[in-house]
This record gives structure tokens, sequence and C-alpha cells, in this order.
């Protein structure tokens, strides 16, 4: 067989053989890490070089037979290597918190930071504060909170929002656990003549009077029930006892734990008003919640 046809097989066997390495090179990246040894690129280029001296070797005249068949190694090496090559395209994780940057939702993510499958940083109470932004950890559900993760106290008293019961406190007024300079008087808490029976509007307002303590747990109060100057002392002291007795009985109906709260009747003592109007006796006739240490201590 002369040089031009042993040139042609070997160029067909290089073609043939390295192409199919190729495809089982791309099928198995595409399908598995673990690439068959017969397509590696050493592999490959070992062939390439063998096939394409042998190539070199065979066009090239007399006098250059070994700088071809050098040529040829090179040349053959280097295109079998690149044939079987992974080219295939690596996903990059360019914050590294493990999640690639294609399904990434949350790219930037400073280093150390846990973070979800979406790769973005926990949050485990939910309040919008990544867990390592979060000053207040365990806020309750639902709870408006600042850049902090710390729920809103807008009069910056020192009691959040959500448990204050007099918001709007004057600046610098110190305040007691439920956010009040003083006892908590229960407005327009009123009851039928003569009576320890709730209004409808008097259980509107304790509706959220017990949201606000369910909120504050760690609170205990005194109901205390005042009266104005009408009638006998004895009987104003009565009444007294068993209207704070019924808010008391209403809060426990809205879940406030009863072990939570005491009361008292005063009847018309410590008057905040006139009773020669009906005004003032209006406003004496009115029940106010005390907070208590845990102890049962007044604060």
């Amino acid at each position: 067989m002369n040089k031009s046809a042993t040139g042609l097989l070997l160029g067909s066997a290089l073609v043939m053989g390295l192409s199919g390495c190729a495809s089982s090179s791309s099928s198995s990246t595409a399908g598995s890490s673990d690439q068959p040894w017969y397509s590696t690129p050493f592999v490959c280029g070992l062939a390439g070089g063998l096939i394409g001296g042998g190539i070199g070797y065979s066009v090239s005249g007399d006098s250059d037979e070994e700088t071809g068949g050098a040529i040829g190694g090179v040349a053959g090496a280097t295109a079998g290597a690149m044939l079987c090559a992974d080219n295939s395209p690596t996903s990059m994780d360019s914050d590294n918190d493990g999640v690639p940057d294609d399904r990434d939702q949350c790219p930037g993510t400073p280093a150390g930071v846990a973070v979800d499958a979406q790769g973005c940083p926990l949050d485990s109470d939910n309040d919008g504060v990544a867990d390592y932004q979060d000053q207040c950890p365990g806020t309750p559900a639902g709870v408006s909170v600042d850049a902090k993760g710390c729920p809103l106290d807008s009069d910056g008293d020192g009691v959040p929002d959500y448990q204050d019961q007099c918001p709007n406190t004057p600046a610098g007024t110190k305040v007691n656990a439920l956010g009040c300079p003083a006892n908590v008087v229960l407005h327009d808490v009123n009851f039928k003549f003569d009576s320890a029976q709730l209004t409808s509007s008097a259980e509107q307002i304790l509706n959220g009077v017990a949201q606000k303590l369910n909120g504050s747990d760690s609170v205990r109060v005194r109901v205390e029930g005042y009266t104005d100057s009408v009638g006998s002392d004895s009987y104003n002291k009565d009444l007294s006892q068993r209207r704070a007795d019924s808010v008391k009985s209403y809060l426990a109906s809205q879940g406030v734990d009863a072990s939570r709260m005491e009361t008292q009747g005063l009847g018309e003592t410590n008057f905040v008003a006139t009773n020669q109007t009906a005004e003032g006796r209006a406003q004496n006739r009115r029940v106010e919640l005390r907070p208590l240490g845990s102890a049962g201590e007044l604060n």
C-alpha cells in the first residue's frame, strides 16, 4: 500500500475515532459526572497523537518522514484532546452560599450567612428582617417591626405598640408595664343602672383591652371598681366590687388568664371629678386597671 492510501486510511480513522470519543464524552457529561476512560482528553490526545503521527509520516517525503510524523503527532494529539475535553458550562455560585446563581433569588448574600433553598437569608420569625440583621428574634406573628426587626414603639416609651395600652404618651413620661403613665382608666366601660351588668359598648372596649393583655402575658393587673357618691358607702363599695368582678369575668372569657387578674371594689373613694354634676359623677363611675409585678407588688 502506498503512502497516500495509508494517509487516507489513517485520516479517516482519526476523524471517526475522535468523533466517537467526543460524542461519548458529550453524552457522558450531560448525563453523569463520570466520563468513560476512553473518552478522556488524555486518551483521546494519545490516540490523536499516534494517528496524527502516522498521517504525518505517511504523507511526507522520504527525506522528511520524521519531521512530518512529529508535526502530525502534535497536531493529532492537540485535536484529540480538544475534541474530548469537557466543555459543558459549569454552574457558578458567585456569593458562595451553596446555591448556584441560576437558582439564587438573593445574589450577593454576605459571607457566612445561612440561607434557604432559594439562596435568601433565613428569617425565622417571618418579620421581614433576616436573622443575621434581626436584633429582636422571636417577634410574634403579625407584629410590625422596624429595620432592626424590633416591634415598633411609636411614642418611644419603651413599650411596643402591640402591647401599649396608652399610645402617644408624651415624650419623657414614665410609664408602667402597659405603657400608661398611671392606672389605665377604662373610659366608657359602663354598666346598666344600679347593676354590674356590662353594656354592649363596654364589652367592645374590653375586647381591645383583652387583646392587649393577651399580648403582654407577663403583666398581672388589679381591676379596681369605683362609684359616684350617690348611695351609702357600704352599698357603693359592694356595687363597685361586683362591677370589678364583672370586668374580670369578661376579660377571662376573652382569653385573659384569670390568675393574672385580681379585683377590688373601692366604692366612692378616690374621686377624679366633682360629684356635684352629672358629668362629674359619670367620670367617677369607672373601672381602672392597675399593673402589678410578678409577685403581686405594685410597679
